[in-house]
């Protein structure tokens, strides 16, 4: 099905405005909505073929892009039900925050990982997982989420207090990877100590533990937790959990998360292949 938008009091307008919003109203309007607006050529076609992807949205100027065009009749061939709106030119740069991108946006349904977790099923994640928590910087929990999924993590629990992991900024830092992940939003502490299964591993600055000592733990499914920007980790994950240090020149205090994150889940790959 297809229809064209031309005014900005377009009702699907308003909609797709409101899921661009940053903040906890943006945050509430996706969670409330079940959608999430994707955008930028690479990511919409992160989700080709999938059904949950059930709106894309562009314009005359969008569709004469070849790699859009093409892109759209894949999209639809393999989901016939895929609604195509078409958006006057004047309304696009009032819906992009990319300015001068390919003109393509999709509407993706939310999966159920998303929201709150079943509390009636007791260690209900096995197997690896990668706890955030509460890291605000939406680049870094981007740049997190695109690391886990090359190093072939698939659970990843952000814990309340980060950014949304599907606000624009985050899905632009993913490139992708949230089509790969199974994304748990909106935790609290407890409720991860209580729903992960594989014993956690902090990275701290403070660790007594060398990450580079702990080849016996990495060889077995762990909760890799990286913690808050301004605040670390919190006491409750280092209660319940193993701090491990990155070694590094004595003159720099610490990493940035989303660095540290890349190196403590690449040891863990390196670990794991070389055994």
């Amino acid at each position: 099905m297809t229809d064209f938008i031309s005014s900005r009091e377009n009702p699907l307008f308003k909609e797709l405005r409101a899921l661009q919003a940053t903040g906890s109203k943006g945050q509430k309007a996706r969670l409330s909505a079940g959608r999430v607006l994707l955008e930028g050529i690479h990511i919409v076609q992160a989700w080709v073929s999938d059904p949950a992807l059930s709106m894309l949205i562009t314009s005359e100027v969008g569709v004469a892009n070849p790699e859009i065009d093409a892109f759209i009749r894949q999209h639809c061939a393999a989901c016939p039900d895929t609604r195509v709106i078409y958006l006057d030119a004047s309304l696009w740069g009032e819906l992009s925050e990319l300015a001068n991108a390919p003109q393509i946006a999709g509407l993706l349904s939310l999966p159920a990982s998303s929201f709150q977790p079943d509390l009636g099923k007791q260690k209900a994640l096995s197997g690896d997982v990668v706890v955030l928590d509460r890291i605000q910087d939406a680049g870094n929990v981007g740049a997190i989420l695109r690391t886990a999924a090359a190093v072939g993590f698939n659970d990843v629990v952000a814990i309340t207090g980060c950014a949304h992991v599907w606000s624009s900024k985050v899905l632009r830092a993913g490139m992708g990877a949230h089509r790969v992940l199974r994304l748990h939003e909106g935790w609290s502490t407890e409720q991860a100590i209580e729903s992960i299964a594989a014993p956690f591993i902090l990275a701290s600055a403070h660790g007594e533990a060398s990450l580079y000592a702990s080849e016996h733990q990495l060889r077995q499914p762990v909760a890799w937790v990286f913690g808050s920007e301004g605040q670390g980790l919190s006491h409750d994950f280092l209660m319940h959990g193993k701090a491990v240090s990155i070694p590094m020149d004595p003159r720099v205090e610490s990493l940035n998360v989303a660095t540290a994150a890349a190196v403590c889940l690449f040891e863990t790959l390196r670990v794991r292949r070389a055994r």
